[in-house]
């Protein structure tokens, strides 16, 4: 019922940046958090940045001072803007939303209190 697209990976090198964003749509009135999780070859999946819908922030450890996550929540589009990048941010990263919004018709929902997940956008940063 949700449906969350990724755009802008690719190709770049170290210490450059790159902007990727996220638009979801269908169903879009349940989601609580938007934001970010990358998965690196031979590694889990980790945090890169989720906003909540009041709009603050948590973020991974190795991207903290490096990347911002910004929300408008009015087009149901989470970006993330990564600056200074490093041959070890190269990843899949995978734009995620929290379907946990606190009303009656969003807890009546057969996928409330989990996540989506897009496809994945990779980014590559060359050293």
């Amino acid at each position: 019922q949700v449906q969350l697209m990724e755009s802008g990976g690719g190709l770049v090198q170290a210490g450059g940046s790159l902007r990727l964003s996220c638009t979801a749509s269908g169903d879009t009135f349940c989601i609580s958090a938007m934001g970010w999780y990358r998965q690196a070859p031979g590694k889990e999946r980790e945090l890169v940045a989720v906003v909540n819908n009041n709009g603050n922030t948590n973020y991974g450890d190795s991207v903290t001072g490096r990347f911002t996550a910004s929300r408008d929540n009015a087009k149901n589009v989470v970006h993330l803007q990564m600056n200074n990048l490093k041959p070890e941010d190269t990843a899949v990263y995978y734009c995620y939303a929290d379907m946990a919004i606190v009303q009656t018709r969003c807890v009546i929902r057969e996928d409330y209190g989990r996540p989506y997940w897009g496809t994945g956008t990779l980014v590559t940063v060359a050293s």
